[in-house]
């Protein structure tokens, strides 16, 4: 059973996506691999970032992700709750789209789609991210604030984040 909302169908550019959100023990093994390889390949290799990516987080997270049309995993994010990565904010993280669907939109979807997820789930809340310093411009037409807390993770400059909720 999916804990997270309605089986979202958009068409991109690409076709057909199909979004679906799961807690981590309701995806199977097909999308877990699909998630790994997804991000392997652009955290990883594109990013040459050699890092462990299951850094057991993943368990206690909501793992949206977007199927093409082929089946093939183009875009995902994890919604982390309240206390995992930070102590009084639910956050968005490993926002990822493949490189095949770049540059199309999907990366506003996706992130659209994470915020609408984070309510879903959540409610109306704060939501904080560690976003890549070069994308500050893409988060803040999402709402995005900077806290102006810029650092150096696994070697690349990111920026921490906050999505005030205006209604809370």
């Amino acid at each position: 059973m999916e804990l997270f909302c309605t089986f979202v169908q958009i068409y991109v550019k690409f076709g057909i996506m199909n979004w679906t959100c799961k807690y981590f023990d309701e995806l199977t093994l097909r999308e877990l691999y699909e998630i790994g390889k997804l991000r392997q390949e652009v955290f990883v290799l594109e990013q040459n970032c050699p890092y462990v990516d299951f850094d057991g987080r993943d368990p206690f997270c909501y793992h949206l992700m977007c199927f093409d049309e082929n089946n093939v995993l183009v875009a995902y994010s994890r919604i982390v709750p309240k206390g995992i990565s930070y102590e009084n904010y639910i956050s968005i993280g490993r926002v990822i789209t493949s490189s095949a669907v770049r540059n199309s939109g999907i990366g506003r979807l996706l992130m659209i789609e994470s915020i609408k997820a984070c309510e879903s789930i959540f409610g109306k809340v704060d939501i904080k991210i560690s976003a890549q310093t070069y994308l500050l411009k893409f988060y803040s037409s999402l709402e995005f604030e900077s806290t102006g807390k810029e650092y150096l993770e696994d070697g690349i400059p990111h920026t921490e984040m906050i999505r005030s909720c205006i209604e809370c």
